[in-house]
């Protein structure tokens, strides 16, 4: 296991892997959902955005997250993603379109920015818009060390993945939590349910009544 470069101060820690504080249904589920960071990158054409620098802040059509996305320029065009929901659960999704991964391909990680380590870290390979990828999910100071940090470097074993600069994070982050508090502050209003005519019943498939016996 890597263990941390003396330029690493003190103050921010080596973040060591559970298994079980992130297992695997978790990450299937998240797996499963991460198209929603497609879907919001998509629905959010409709939606409040904007650029910070390089990167661009958005939010979700759902109302329940927004996100921060930047293009790399890179052989197969590398998109990061960092996710974050009214709720404080966050996401992040690295994608090329030259990776092999697979949708649900079961991954383990390193992560290192400039302020601390995710080594080993639990993934789940994902898909979207022509390019391959990954999404995994961080504990709650995950944004804070993100925005404090000038870089984002990934690998697979010995296998460098990504080295990715973060330059503006810091302003980008925090636009990006003044976006979910918005989100928070201004639910998105449900639609109304619309009338069904009245001789369709609630359970078209249920069971007949029976009818009482005549005496």
């Amino acid at each position: 296991m890597p263990t941390p470069r003396r330029s690493i101060d003190p103050a921010f820690p080596l973040v060591r892997p559970r298994l079980r504080a992130f297992a695997w249904p978790a990450l299937l589920a998240l797996a499963c959902t991460a198209g929603l960071l497609a879907g919001d990158r998509a629905s959010a054409r409709d939606h409040a955005s904007r650029d910070v620098g390089d990167w661009t802040v958005a939010a979700s059509a759902d109302g329940k997250s927004c996100f921060l996305t930047r293009e790399y320029e890179r052989n197969g065009g590398t998109r990061l993603l960092l996710g974050l929901d009214i709720d404080g659960t966050n996401r992040l999704s690295v994608l090329n379109a030259n990776w092999s991964i697979k949708p649900k391909d079961q991954l383990k990680l390193n992560f290192r920015l400039s302020n601390s380590s995710y080594p080993a870290h639990f993934a789940v390979g994902i898909a979207s818009d022509g390019q391959q990828g990954f999404v995994t999910s961080f504990g709650a100071q995950f944004p804070s060390y993100f925005a404090a940090s000038k870089i984002l470097h990934i690998s697979r074993g010995d296998v460098p993945v990504e080295r990715l600069s973060l330059d503006g994070g810091k302003a980008a982050v925090a636009a990006l939590r003044k976006c979910v508090a918005a989100q928070r502050e201004n639910p998105v209003a449900t639609t109304g349910r619309k009338a069904r005519s009245d001789d369709i019943p609630d359970d078209p498939f249920a069971a007949p009544p029976r009818k009482p016996k005549r005496k």
